[in-house]
């Protein structure tokens, strides 16, 4: 068993209201040269919450953090019209978001809960982890 320490949240960096799938994000990490997809979790705009790679296998999501993490990723994360940065969770994104994490920080007890940006110069999750 990996010991665990943090959790991180990413978002897909894909305009609101664009349905994206686990299979499109794992083909999408494939072109990168990953094996799989490199989250553990994947949460759709309606709110379901998608497993992605095993929680038992090192993630590959946020450089230099995959050892003792574990990966999730919201759909959406970029404005439509502009293609910007922007929060877009919708209702049901955020109770599910809120849920996972607090049953991961349960599953791991101590890890603490940090928004990709804090380890890349990456605007990603496109929120500030304190209104998670």
């Amino acid at each position: 068993m990996r010991r665990i320490n943090r959790i991180i949240i990413h978002c897909s960096a894909t305009p609101e209201n664009r349905e994206v799938t686990v299979s499109q994000i794992t083909r999408w990490h494939r072109d990168r040269g990953f094996r799989t997809i490199g989250y553990h979790w994947v949460v759709y705009a309606d709110g379901t919450i998608h497993p992605g790679r095993p929680e038992s296998e090192m993630g590959a999501h946020c450089y230099g953090q995959n050892l003792h993490s574990i990966g999730i990723c919201y759909v959406g994360g970029l404005d439509a019209k502009t293609l910007k940065p922007k929060d877009t969770r919708t209702v049901a994104q955020r109770m599910a978001l809120r849920k996972l994490v607090k049953e991961l920080q349960e599953k791991y007890p101590g890890a603490t809960v940090h928004g990709h940006k804090e380890f890349a110069a990456k605007a990603c999750p496109c929120f500030e982890i304190t209104d998670l």
